[in-house]
């Protein structure tokens, strides 16, 4: 991991009359934070700033860990038109998020140790934040060879995956677990069967139909979920199922963790916040990848956030530009964007009494922290002083086209939503401040 810049001689940071939330131990309640050389000195009630710190009295807004992504795509490099990296951390910046795990499916993809040492320096120069490349699991994410994995971890990888492509094959997603193993890491699947979703647009039903898009069984999903959790079991290694957007793929996996099997996954926000109805009018904005799902797996997802199923929650941050997505349905490109919505999203679940405030931040900062062993996610004295400053209440409106970044394509266009950042630290230094 590349550690960011830090100025060890700048004045201690004191942010104050905040409600402090540290998901990790539980602690919500009012106090104050002492940030000197980059990290977190102390935290807590009845704290009185040092002489000479800047000070900052957050009006009682929520102070948190910086939000933790573990699943975002980058149009650098190959793709700048998209989205930079600079722009990335601009838009992870405003939406709270501090460290960003970085997809391979770049050009060229990061299966050679000196690309992915590229994509590290490129998001250690924007001073925001802390960018963790995924290794491509297999060569070219092409889904035959598996990548070279102890030069790429040993380059700096976080995991290896191959990012928006599933790993179709049953002998070479065995040999991936087993490598992956071996170098104490795990592999990240995009889980849907690739002969059942090719050519797919939408979910595989009425509204399909009636809109002449050809369809996406949901059981694709469950149809890989299934198959590698038995290679889990086989191999005794690690796999992480992405973006998981239906009730019988979250109940294969529920049934693997009950095992002890090591199995994990996390969701993104169109899964638990918008249902395939979406798309109606052929809204590409609304075409994902995978598609968006009938209300009753949208149910299914939030009741697996609410049960600990799902590990995580990560934005699934696809840039794509206006041409991208100006085309008919079938032929526009699948994902959004979702940097500056993260936070606003998953707030919308605790508005809406699904989850307790703590228990989504865990989602967003020490649950995928933990995971993906990193020492940031926690608001306690040693730890990195990422953080986030957030107004619980606050309300905004999306609004594509006024998104900070490059990427505009977000699903979420017009929504209101309660929840707005009003500052992020990145090693003790304010990085986005409202």
């Amino acid at each position: 991991m590349v550690e960011p810049l830090i100025d060890r001689r700048a004045a201690p940071l004191f942010i104050h009359n905040a409600r402090l939330l540290d998901p990790a131990s539980g602690l919500d309640a009012p106090g104050a934070v002492l940030v000197q050389g980059g990290v977190i000195t102390a935290c807590g009630p009845g704290l009185t700033a040092p002489e000479g710190a800047e000070t900052l009295d957050a009006g009682g807004a929520c102070l948190a860990p910086g939000l933790v992504d573990m699943r975002v795509a980058t149009g650098e490099p190959g793709h700048e038109y998209r989205e930079t990296i600079a722009s990335l951390a601009l838009a992870a910046s405003a939406g709270g998020i501090t460290t960003i795990c970085a997809l391979p499916n770049t050009t060229p993809v990061l299966d050679d140790p000196a690309v992915l040492q590229f994509v590290l320096r490129r998001g250690e120069a924007t001073g925001r934040i802390s960018l963790l490349p995924y290794g491509a699991a297999t060569k070219h994410c092409d889904g035959k060879e598996v990548a070279e994995y102890g030069l790429l971890k040993e380059a700096g990888a976080i995991a290896f995956s191959d990012g928006t492509k599933a790993i179709g094959n049953a002998r070479t997603m065995r040999l991936a677990l087993s490598y992956a193993k071996a170098f104490g890491s795990f592999v990240v699947q995009h889980p849907e069967e690739p002969a059942l979703a090719a050519g797919g647009a939408a979910t595989e039903g009425e509204l399909a139909t009636r809109l002449g898009l050809p369809g996406i069984p949901p059981a694709a999903e469950a149809m890989l979920v299934r198959r590698d959790i038995a290679l889990a079991r086989i191999t005794g290694g690690h796999v992480h199922f992405a973006h998981v957007s239906t009730g019988e793929a979250l109940a294969e996996i529920r049934a693997a963790k009950a095992e002890g099997l090591r199995v994990t996954c996390d969701t993104a926000p169109p899964y638990f916040d918008l249902n395939e109805t979406a798309i109606g009018d052929w809204r590409t904005y609304a075409k994902l990848s995978p598609p968006l799902r009938p209300e009753a797996d949208r149910l299914a997802v939030v009741a697996a956030l609410a049960d600990g199923t799902i590990d995580a929650i990560a934005s699934d941050h696809q840039p794509h530009d206006a041409d991208d997505k100006r085309l008919p349905f079938a032929q526009a490109e699948a994902g959004g964007t979702g940097l500056a919505t993260l936070l606003g999203i998953t707030l919308a679940r605790v508005h809406g009494r699904d989850l307790t405030l703590l228990a989504a931040l865990a989602l967003l900062t020490s649950r995928p922290a933990a995971l993906l062993g990193l020492d940031c996610g926690v608001l306690k004295p040693g730890a990195p002083a990422d953080l986030v400053l957030f107004h619980l209440e606050r309300g905004w409106q999306v609004k594509a086209g006024s998104l900070p970044g490059k990427a505009q394509n977000s699903p979420f266009d017009g929504r209101a939503l309660e929840g707005k950042v009003l500052g992020t630290w990145k090693a003790g230094r304010r990085v986005f401040g409202a």
